[in-house]
């Protein structure tokens, strides 16, 4: 009789429900498609974020409704190429929520996603640019 480890099958499903998730978010942003979004973000996004501009550091701070509207126009111009990095790192998934780092081209966010009725959902996101100094590009090349 053969048996199933359903807790690997289980593990499995979930990592890539939770990639899946990550990358609409993504590439919902980089192909300026809002549907994405709304598929993979929660209606309650918590959303902050830290970004260097002329004056110095400027916090922004984005409700679901916010992102979505930045979404439709942040990329019309086609700033970020085809080959914009989107590198997914998940550092934990329990039965519920899970958390995770995405690497892409505005900069760095942590994540934290929650199970809802079998779908993976972000639920908060906190994020910066990337960091201004040599040795943490170094570390990405």
């Amino acid at each position: 009789m053969q048996t199933r480890n359903t807790t690997s099958e289980s593990t499995q499903t979930n990592d890539e429900a939770i990639k899946q998730a990550i990358l609409d978010y993504v590439e919902g942003v980089y192909e300026a498609d809002p549907t994405r979004i709304e598929r993979s973000v929660h209606p309650d996004l918590a959303k902050r974020g830290f970004f260097v501009n002329e004056e110095g550091a400027t916090e922004s701070i984005m409700s679901f409704a916010e992102f979505i509207e930045h979404t439709k126009t942040y990329n019309k111009d086609g700033q970020f190429p085809s080959d914009a990095p989107k590198e997914i790192i998940i550092y934990e998934i329990l039965d519920h929520t899970a958390s995770a780092k995405l690497i892409a081209a505005w900069g760095i966010d942590y994540m934290h996603l929650a199970k809802y009725d079998d779908r993976w959902m972000i639920v908060h996101v906190l994020w910066q640019t990337h960091p201004q100094n040599e040795a943490y590009y170094g570390r990405l090349l």
